[in-house]
């Protein structure tokens, strides 16, 4: 009976290994493809030609119930360098809270100003942002459409700094590089930070200058509106409608261009919660856009890599499922004898092995230093952050995992957004938790689940070092377990904070100038 149950775990393991190794892979030949592609002369687009009159943008700023930063997102759109009389710009706004008359008389200040400004609101979220973006192009009188999320403030040459490239006439849309105004705030925000700088700095950049799909963020970029128009406008069928636009966008020829060195500053979520509902958002929304576009896009006449790599991106979500299954397997499979148990006598197996566990371990930190590195960030202290930026990949794969079951199921969930604070670069770090009550929902099973599965790690430690076996998983039983127990923690301690509180707003104050 016990080599049954050894029998199966390994071959369970042995799966998930395996996919999980692939995505390893995929990581070392991001980093290889980013330095292969600068060598070639490719580190940034091509200097484009000038348009000799500028034409008309449309910025549009999507927003619900943003009190906190709709003033500061508002203002900075207005402080555009960009000649008014080409300058729309368009305040897409669903709030049903107080968020709605200062976005509202905000407006209209401006407006007195000279400026040309359009608030739009609408009394549902029929599509939420994706239909009210669409709304918003029924009216927008730019050729070109640029995009914020309320917590970002793009710099003023911003527009200046894009806008010549779309003298390609195949240049769809341009996506800018997020920076982050809260990155040395916390911990969290700090593996935020790194997070997404992989994201940016080598994922998006060796896709784009080796001629592989990438995508719009939902932010920080312009589109032209005739791409958006030509390629179904926007859908609310996803809970991602710029990955699904993207691609929608260049499977019908559009380029969409990068440009790592102009960059948009944002918000990072500084609470826990926050954090993992964007996540869930994220992961569901991918596999939702793989389920939908995947089928048409491998039947296009497309180039390989293209296709390989669509499917890999689309298709990431699956390492969270398979990352549970490796903390749930790790140390019953070590236990009954590793996975050598199905084939004991095989030196070669056990070499392939052990080098699936290298490629694994250390892909991640290999990608997210280099991206480090590259920014110009100290690449030891990177290395020295690795143990907890695992630790918090991990602690979140439980929610992400149930994201793409609902996805593959087809389980509707609205599109919850993120919290924004009105953080600035010198707000105090716990500055923002007093605003955070005012996003507090109601306890769910999910923080149990994490910190029961961090307890289960822990029994898993406790076993290994009493009875001396399957020690050599005990340093990845204690990320797991630590990532499990601080996610799991911190969400029950969020969850269960007061609603209410005296708000500080004398540490935002920029945020509600005006």
């Amino acid at each position: 009976m016990l080599s049954i149950a050894g029998s199966i775990f390994n071959a369970l393991y042995l799966i998930v290994l395996g996919v999980l190794t692939v995505y390893g892979l995929h990581r070392y030949w991001e980093v290889i493809l980013y330095y292969w592609t600068g060598r070639k002369g490719h580190l940034a687009p091509p200097e484009p030609r000038e348009f000799p009159d500028l034409p008309p943008v449309t910025i549009q700023l999507p927003m619900f119930n943003e009190r906190y930063v709709t003033v500061r997102v508002i203002e900075t759109a207005a402080r555009m360098d960009y000649p008014r009389r080409l300058l729309q710009i368009q305040v897409l706004d669903d709030s049903t809270d107080d968020s709605a008359e200062i976005a509202r008389s905000t407006c209209q200040r401006l407006r007195e100003a000279g400026h040309d400004i359009q608030y739009i609101h609408r009394n549902n979220r029929f599509g939420y942002k994706a239909g009210a973006l669409e709304n918003g192009l029924a009216t927008a009188k730019g050729e070109f459409i640029a995009i914020f999320d309320a917590d970002f403030i793009p710099p003023p040459d911003m527009l200046r700094g894009v806008i010549h490239h779309f003298t390609d006439p195949a240049v769809g849309c341009v996506q800018t590089r997020w920076e982050h105004i809260n990155r040395r705030h916390s911990l969290l925000t700090c593996c935020q930070a790194i997070f997404l700088d992989g994201h940016f700095v080598i994922e998006h950049a060796a896709r784009n200058r080796s001629g592989r799909f990438i995508n719009f963020n939902g932010t920080g970029g312009v589109w032209r509106k005739s791409a958006i128009v030509s390629s179904g406008g926007w859908q609310h069928d996803t809970l991602t409608e710029d990955l699904d636009l993207s691609y929608r966008a260049q499977l019908l020829g559009w380029n969409l261009v990068f440009l790592p060195k102009l960059i948009c500053p944002a918000e990072l979520p500084p609470e826990i919660v926050a954090f993992k509902r964007q996540q869930h958002r994220w992961t569901k929304g991918s596999v939702q856009t793989a389920v939908k576009l995947l089928p048409s896009l491998l039947q296009k006449p497309l180039p390989l890599r293209v296709k390989v790599e669509a499917f890999l991106h689309l298709c990431s979500g699956v390492v969270y499922p398979m990352a549970v299954l490796l903390s749930l397997l790790l140390f019953p499979t070590f236990f009954l004898g590793g996975p050598g148990i199905l084939f004991p006598a095989s030196a070669v197996l056990q070499g392939t092995l052990l080098a699936m566990f290298i490629i694994l371990t250390f892909s991640a930190g290999t990608f997210y230093v280099v991206a480090q590195r590259e920014l110009g960030e100290s690449w030891i202290r990177a290395i020295l952050r690795m143990p907890m930026l695992m630790a918090v990949a991990m602690g979140i794969s439980l929610a992400n995992a149930l994201a793409v079951f609902e996805a593959l199921f087809r389980y509707h969930s609205e599109f919850i957004r993120t919290p924004k604070y009105g953080i600035q670069c010198d707000t105090p770090s716990n500055a923002w938790k007093s605003r955070a009550a005012g996003f507090r929902q109601k306890i769910n099973w999910l923080p149990f689940a994490e910190i029961g599965l961090g307890l289960y790690l822990l029994l898993c430690v406790i076993a290994a070092v009493v009875l001396q076996r399957a020690v050599m998983c005990i340093p990845f039983l204690l990320i797991f377990m630590c990532g499990y127990l601080y996610v799991g923690i911190l969400s029950l301690y969020a969850q269960c904070a007061p609603r209410r509180g005296k708000v500080n707003d004398s540490a935002f104050a920029p945020a509600m100038a005006g």
